[in-house]
């Protein structure tokens, strides 16, 4: 029997459909990722517990996968340095075939089931460290050995996958499930299976930054201010916490560096 998804979608001869019937069935396939989402966030706060308590040791979390799956963790990884001031060794993405794939398919680089356990022990890995695998279809071998090896070595190990009692769940310590069904293409798992993937990843990398204090409220209080926008809404942030003018709060915040340094150094008239 194939996996979920492998299945065929359940709208057939689309070639015949019009652009905004594609557009309907596509979105109302769409609509059925969160509630699979939803169903595995015990799953998800379970990992994110324990990451966590590694993260304050000292540790890292590592998102290994291939092809679109390997392209989103690299994606979430990227951003937390951007989004939360962190160093870009907190949260580190590989994918099969290395950097070159991200932009152009390496062929059967996914087929190697030692090449992630190779690319991961170049970064002195500790027992603090957590490997998490992603891989829609739960059978990719580069994600299986990567993860499975990470596991004989005592760090954590998760997955996040689209089928249900596939090998990879089976080889980690948290293996995280979210079952969207048959793509509207069948088996191009770049549409629900990678929108799933996303979401779970954005869920992952943004509760254990909160944990580890890296927002205030709500507020991207760590953020780089790599750009204009970045550095006008780190602006209003200090004006609403200080009660100060634009002008004013613009000076501290290029003068400190960050919102949370103002927030916390900042003294008015002097004191």
């Amino acid at each position: 029997m194939d996996s979920v998804t492998e299945q065929a979608g359940h709208c057939d001869n689309l070639e015949e459909l019009s652009p905004i019937q594609l557009l309907e069935v596509i979105n109302q396939e769409d609509a059925k990722v969160a509630q699979a989402v939803a169903t595995a966030v015990p799953n998800i706060a379970h990992f994110v517990e324990q990451l966590v308590l590694r993260m304050k040791r000292g540790g890292r979390l590592f998102y290994i996968g291939a092809g679109t799956s390997g392209r989103l963790g690299i994606l979430d990884a990227s951003e937390c340095p951007p989004t939360f001031g962190v160093p870009h060794d907190w949260v580190i993405g590989l994918i099969a075939g290395g950097d070159h794939a991200i932009r152009k398919a390496v062929e059967f680089a996914e087929d190697d089931p030692n090449q992630a356990w190779i690319t991961l022990k170049a970064y002195d890995l500790t027992a603090n460290d957590c490997v998490v695998g992603i891989a829609a279809s739960g059978t990719t071998p580069y994600v299986i050995g990567g993860v499975s090896q990470a596991g004989k070595q005592g760090l954590l190990t998760a997955c996040i996958t689209c089928n249900t009692g596939s090998p990879l769940a089976k080889a980690v310590d948290h293996p995280i499930e979210v079952v969207v069904g048959p793509e509207v293409i069948t088996g191009s798992t770049r549409m629900k299976a990678g929108t799933a993937q996303k979401m779970v990843l954005n869920m992952i990398s943004t509760t254990a930054m909160v944990q580890l204090g890296r927002i205030k409220g709500n507020r991207m209080v760590d953020m780089q201010l790599s750009n204009a926008k970045l550095v006008e809404r780190g602006t209003k942030m200090i004006m609403e916490a200080l009660h100060l003018n634009e002008n004013m709060a613009k000076k501290l915040l290029l003068e400190f560096g960050s919102v949370r340094s103002v927030l916390n150094n900042y003294q008015p008239n002097g004191k």
